[in-house]
């Protein structure tokens, strides 16, 4: 079975650990709902913030969605000075059999500029 880098971005309100939570929740629930996804499927998952973001990990909040078995890892972005402020990242590797063309990335609040071509697949579930 392949493995596929399903890719994912969002925005916390503010460098908190209830916004960074909040904000990587949104996020994921997003990505499994668009995308069918199994925890069970995905191999691991890389989490990365913007350097203004260090109040939680994000990896926690995955573990609170039952992702008890997937590798996580957090990490911060380069400093870009032009970089979306309060950004959280995120790369998930799935073994899936879905091509690349039907997988569902998911960029929402202050990260839908980062991939302009990916807007109408998150906001309709249908793959761009």
């Amino acid at each position: 079975m392949p493995c596929r880098g399903l890719r994912g971005a969002t925005t916390a309100a503010a460098n908190t650990a209830e916004a960074i939570q909040s904000a990587t929740r949104e996020l994921l629930e997003c990505l499994v709902e668009a995308n069918r996804l199994d925890p069970d499927e995905i191999a691991s998952v890389i989490f990365t913030m913007s350097p203004d973001l260090n109040a939680a990990y994000p990896a926690t909040t995955a573990r609170e969605l039952g992702w008890y078995e997937v590798a996580l890892l957090c990490a911060q972005e380069i400093d870009v000075p032009e970089g979306v402020k309060r950004c959280i990242r995120v790369l998930i590797h799935w073994n899936t059999e879905k091509p690349p063309h039907e997988l569902v990335h998911v960029y929402l609040n202050g990260a839908v500029g980062l991939r302009p071509d990916r807007i109408r697949a998150a906001l309709t579930d249908e793959p761009t």
